[in-house]
């Protein structure tokens, strides 16, 4: 399907519904938004589906990312981590824990402060982020890949835009 040409999809039907039974609404801001939220669900999948192919889930993948993404020694504070994935230090432990028991994060003691530890990449973990992260960054640009670089550029501005506009009208 060439970007000029309109595919009839589900939303399409919905929309014509809302037409013929409510002619007064403007359903344009519903439909795209409807389709946003028909992508982001497809688009979740494709992108899970690497990180269960090897043992994941997100949020663990996100730990090891952010640790391989932090530079050498690879290691954080967990609430550096938590602060950085914006979730709970709770959440963040239970987390720890399971990438602990699987051998892909170790935690350290702070020498300089006893209360303190940090959370490290173990081999295994660094060995496994570095896999994981070549299949994502793969998988994503496959997934974006009907795109021209100018659709792409678009689509970020306007994606930009919107999650500026949507964020401050809190």
């Amino acid at each position: 399907m060439s970007m000029g040409e309109k595919k009839f999809d589900a939303v399409d039907a919905i929309q014509e519904q809302w037409r013929r039974e409510r002619p007064d609404l403007d359903g344009d801001a519903m439909a795209m938004l409807s389709r946003l939220g028909r992508l982001l669900v497809v688009a979740t999948q494709k992108v899970e589906s690497v990180f269960v192919a090897h043992g994941l889930q997100s949020g663990e993948f996100d730990v090891l990312a952010t640790l391989r993404r932090s530079g050498e020694p690879y290691e954080l504070t967990p609430s550096g981590l938590a602060d950085t994935l914006m979730m709970s230090r709770a959440g963040m432990t239970g987390r720890l824990d399971r990438l602990e028991r699987a051998g892909l994060v170790r935690r350290i003691a702070d020498p300089g402060d006893r209360r303190s530890i940090k959370v490290g990449l173990t081999d295994r973990g660094l060995e496994l982020v570095d896999v994981v992260a070549t299949e994502h960054f793969e998988n994503e640009t496959r997934m974006l890949s009907v795109l021209s670089a100018q659709d792409r550029a678009h689509l970020d501005r306007i994606t930009r835009l919107l999650q500026a506009h949507l964020t401050q009208a809190d």
